[in-house]
């Protein structure tokens, strides 16, 4: 019977890997509702819930892949691999309007700028206050701390060892969670509760399903036009990060 359901599995990856993220959210927003009265958003708690099942793969297998390693788990890696990763970061621009992404303007540009600045420079304290000296290391974490999808495409273009790069992943992770998690808190401290300002939100703090699932906590309307300029925010972080803001760190260090 067991042989069979796990053949069945494993014929069948990228569906089971759907299922298994599927439970995982349907547990997540029972969570969210029962325990936090949606205080803590369902997307935050999933993503916590992601992790801890990524580190119990990762200690039962030994692999570097945490659940995916599982033979039966193993269409979540598809299921989280670069493309479907793409679309989905794309599609949470979709229901915007265009009218209201202009009336950003300058602030919206210059969020961008500004957000991806200061995340860079933040990691890169953090980098020399945890001992990393060379431009390479400091780049990378650096870059991790705009986004974990910046960190290891600097990484890559730069040449940084795989655990220099594993930092950055998990410092970008951090913001993500913090981003999720706190937003809802801070949002009427900030007038968080208009297009234009979830916009310049989203280009100050960039990380996409932080800000999305931020977003969605405090008010689901403003979802769109957070998400697509955090999307904006993850290209120019992948444009500057191994080019510009790297020759200025080797300028330096």
């Amino acid at each position: 019977m067991w042989e069979a359901l796990k053949t069945a599995l494993e014929s069948n990856g990228l569906i089971t890997g759907f299922v298994i993220v599927g439970i995982t959210m349907y547990v997540a927003y029972l969570i969210s509702n029962k325990l936090t009265k949606g205080l803590i958003h369902g997307s935050a708690i999933a993503i916590v819930l992601g992790l801890v099942l990524a580190y119990f793969g990762g200690v039962y297998s030994d692999g570097t892949k945490g659940l995916a390693d599982i033979s039966i788990f193993a269409g979540i890696g598809l299921l989280g691999g670069s493309m479907l990763r793409d679309f989905a970061i794309v599609a949470t621009s979709f229901g915007a309007n265009f009218d209201e992404i202009k009336k950003a303007g300058i602030r919206g540009i210059s969020s961008l700028f500004i957000g991806v600045g200061l995340s860079f420079v933040v990691g890169i304290i953090f980098a020399l206050i945890f001992g990393y000296t060379d431009a390479v290391s400091l780049a990378t974490i650096g870059a991790g701390t705009v986004t974990y999808i910046v960190g290891p495409v600097t990484g890559a273009a730069l040449g940084a060892s795989s655990e220099v790069i594993a930092i950055s992943i998990a410092a970008g992770l951090v913001k993500s969670v913090l981003v999720m998690v706190g937003t809802p808190f801070i949002a009427r401290f900030i007038g968080l509760n208009n297009p234009l300002t979830a916009m310049v939100y989203g280009g100050l703090m960039g990380t996409t399903s932080g800000v999305t699932g931020g977003l969605a906590a405090t008010d689901v309307r403003l979802v769109p036009y957070g998400a697509v300029t955090a999307t904006f925010y993850t290209g120019l972080g992948c444009l500057l990060c191994p080019t510009l803001l790297f020759i200025l760190t080797d300028m330096i260090w």
